[in-house]
């Protein structure tokens, strides 16, 4: 029996995928939810677990391809007999054919005919040169006939990486080396083509400045082309300026009953939990509890309406191991003790950081937590996740002198001190609303001690 392998829906408003690796071949036998490739959407990034055990015997889509919902992109057949290989429709990729199996199955000189036919095909085709190559001749101007007469060293004479920027390099030295023949040196002038322009008083930018190309750089550099994930970040970013009057008021908390009581109760809640106890899950609480008091930083903005969202459905963001960054969503986060944070923040976050997100796990976030103070930063300002209106951002908890009063006199003592930010969008949230919240947010983290904490 064939089983179809169909592109998975990962999410009500997701209708395609893109497919970034197969990590099987034609040929290969695979067991049922057993990863067989990893796919790309505009949310995020996972494995394809297979539906069925058996053998590959087909593969319909190649790698890069954008397919849409549903769509068959590979069949497995169950037949445990080796005659399921050839059911395929299709010839298998020349890449995935053994010399030894062709000259099995017929002897002629016309398979290896047929061979050299797909390797020209593959060579001319545009799967013969990966997405960097391609992006890297899209920003230079490379044409696909520059690319077929370059001098490939990589494996089947493909053109790599090192090659393209090579030939980059010569072909902008022979141009340049062609004009200082034609050309003799130009004269110093002052013509409006080379002084600076001014208008009302201030220089206008060159024409000749701009965003500068790959090649100009030179040799000492390496070019590292941005992944998908890197790209929708910089766009949302982008973005997210674009659209919001950004704003942000920074106030400072002290925590030390918060680690007094963590560092009293993290053995025994690792021991009950199976993972560690951490600070955001007291500093997600406190967000909470602070968004009661002033629900209006739980607000989105649609066209000249503010949309108050009754439910606080909490995002949090998480660094991943390949630098980029992610943003799960604790749906009701209103509803979960400080204990059940704990869980969903640690089950979102591994699961980020295994690829095993739904892109139903990083969407309809109200409110954005993120905790700079993981890697040593004082205090930040980050950028709003849009559509929200609001983030809050938590430095480095750190000892500090303060000054307290103590049976009516001042005096120096060592605290846990944690800077608070709140960046907001200051076409609904004004500076009042905005330290309100951080006052009220700061009253709540210093209430939390010994008495008032439970799990």
């Amino acid at each position: 029996m064939i089983v179809d392998v169909v592109m998975p829906k990962m999410g009500e408003s997701l209708q395609e995928g893109t497919i970034l690796r197969w990590l099987k071949n034609v040929g290969d036998r695979v067991e049922r939810d057993e990863m067989i490739l990893e796919i790309s959407t505009d949310k995020v990034d996972t494995e394809v677990p297979s539906p069925a055990a058996g053998v590959i015997v087909e593969i319909l889509a190649k790698e890069n391809e954008t397919v849409a919902v549903g769509t068959v992109i590979a069949k497995i057949s169950t037949e445990v007999d080796n005659t399921a290989t050839s059911t395929s429709t299709e010839p298998a990729p020349v890449e995935q054919v053994e010399p030894s199996s062709v000259a099995k199955e017929a002897p002629s000189e016309e398979p290896t005919i047929e061979v050299e036919k797909q390797k020209q095909k593959t060579r001319e085709g545009k799967a013969f040169f990966t997405p960097v190559v391609r992006e890297i001749a899209k920003a230079e101007g490379i044409t696909e006939e520059e690319l077929l007469s370059i001098e490939g060293t990589g494996t089947d004479g493909r053109v790599t990486k090192n090659d393209l920027l090579k030939y980059i390099e010569s072909k902008k030295s022979a141009a340049a080396q062609a004009a200082k023949k034609a050309e003799p040196a130009p004269p110093v002038s002052t013509s409006v083509a080379t002084a600076p322009q001014v208008m009302e008083g201030r220089p206008a930018p060159s024409p000749a400045v701009g965003v500068p190309s790959i090649a100009s750089f030179g040799p000492d550099v390496e070019v590292i082309p941005m992944d998908r994930v890197r790209q929708l970040i910089a766009q949302h970013m982008v973005y997210s300026k674009q659209t919001s009057a950004h704003v942000t008021s920074v106030h400072e908390a002290d925590v030390t009953g918060i680690v007094r009581f963590r560092n009293k109760h993290k053995d025994e809640f690792e021991r009950r939990e199976g993972f560690k106890l951490t600070l955001t899950p007291f500093f997600a609480k406190a967000a909470i509890e602070a968004i009661r008091a002033y629900p209006r930083v739980n607000v989105s903005v649609s066209e000249n309406n503010i949309i108050q969202h009754k439910r606080i459905h909490l995002s949090f963001a998480t660094a991943l191991e390949d630098g980029n960054l992610i943003v799960p969503v604790i749906k009701n986060a209103d509803a979960l003790s400080l204990s059940g944070l704990a869980r969903a923040i640690y089950d979102l976050s591994t699961r980020a950081r295994t690829k095993k997100l739904n892109p139903d796990d990083i969407q309809g976030g109200t409110f954005t937590l993120t905790n700079v103070g993981t890697f040593g930063t004082l205090f930040g300002t980050p950028v709003i996740n849009q559509p929200q209106t609001a983030i809050l951002g938590v430095g480095l908890v750190q000892k500090r002198p303060v000054v307290r009063t103590i049976e009516g006199d001042d005096v120096i003592v060592v605290r846990h001190m944690v800077y608070v930010s709140l960046t907001y969008d200051h076409r609904v949230i004004d500076g009042m609303l905005a330290g309100l919240y951080l006052t009220e947010l700061v009253r709540i983290l210093e209430a939390m001690n010994e008495q008032t904490l439970t799990f």
